[in-house]
């Protein structure tokens, strides 16, 4: 596995902790989709639990690391979506997953020493879970550690972050991300990191799997649209088809470059009548659907109606 440059100094300041004896009951990694999160909460929870670890790196070959590659570890549990009676799968964590954990928790370790339970996503607890969580984290038991982990940490209880020490994950350098980027192999590094706007783990996503074909076909799209060759029910429909959280993203991108072309002596690329005005409104309401998408709301109605304002 590559590591990540950026993740660096947030690594040595949480094996510092650990070399004083001072990690925290909780942990929170928050930070955009695509930094390497999940992939940094494997490589703690493999070095905390290892049983010969190398400046916190697991050694891959002891009992404990074994019993990690097996996902068999007593004293390891992962928390993700459940499935509902029917079988159909959740899209929220709900409290009885919550006590189960916490219960979990409340053993003694097996190997005798860490318990360690992650979260994912954190930010998908509805309001019973996250209460029921809320007890955990102010009475801990010992030895035992929590890490949720969260692309939208405002959406988690200002309760819950207050009481979990934050690793923030920020993007980092262009820089840093192209050569990141180069040294995975990935072909066209900088057009993928300008369409994932700097981030480098969504720009190697994209490029591997031919979004930026994608990104193109969104920007063709509107400006059908906007000269008034394209029909909006057909494009929404096929928009909700594949993606349409992605898409989204490439039009709001695509708007953004529209409005920043009028300030200059370049071309608009969309070639929209919209005023400025209501270009920033389009920009605001697709980033407004996307979010919408998560929702219980009919998809089709929402991108019907966002490209029916287009021009």
């Amino acid at each position: 596995m590559s590591i990540p440059s950026w993740h660096a100094e947030l690594w040595t300041r949480l094996q510092a902790r650990r070399q004083r004896d001072a990690l925290p009951h909780a942990l929170l990694l928050c930070g955009p989709q695509g930094l390497g999160k999940r992939d940094f909460l494997r490589r703690f929870v493999r070095g905390l639990l290892c049983q010969h670890p190398n400046d916190g790196d697991a050694c891959g070959t002891c009992r404990s690391c074994l019993l990690l590659d097996a996902g068999t570890h007593p004293d390891y549990v992962s928390l993700s979506f459940g499935l509902r009676k029917d079988g159909v799968q959740r899209s929220d964590i709900v409290v009885d997953q919550i006590r189960e954990l916490s219960a979990r928790l409340a053993t003694a370790s097996q190997f005798g020493g860490w318990q360690i339970a992650s979260i994912d996503p954190a930010d998908a607890m509805n309001n019973a879970a996250a209460n029921a969580l809320l007890k955990t984290l102010e009475e801990p038991a010992t030895q035992t550690m929590l890490i949720l982990v969260a692309d939208a940490p405002w959406r988690m209880p200002a309760t819950i972050r207050s009481r979990c020490q934050r690793i923030d994950f920020q993007l980092p350098s262009k820089e840093a991300s192209l050569a990141w980027l180069k040294s995975l192999g990935v072909k066209d590094a900088q057009v993928a990191l300008d369409a994932a706007g700097g981030n480098p783990g969504l720009a190697r996503k994209w490029a591997e799997e031919g979004a930026l074909t994608q990104r193109q076909d969104v920007r063709k799209d509107l400006a059908a649209l906007a000269s008034g060759r394209g029909d909006a029910m057909t494009m929404s429909k096929r928009w909700l088809d594949d993606a349409p959280e992605q898409r989204l993203w490439f039009a709001a991108q695509a708007v953004a470059d529209e409005i920043r072309a009028r300030t200059t002596t370049q071309s608009a690329p969309l070639s929209s009548v919209l005023s400025g005005e209501e270009l920033a409104a389009w920009y605001d309401a697709a980033n407004r659907t996307r979010e919408a998408l998560r929702g219980p709301l009919r998809g089709d109605l929402m991108l019907l109606e966002l490209l029916g304002r287009w021009r």
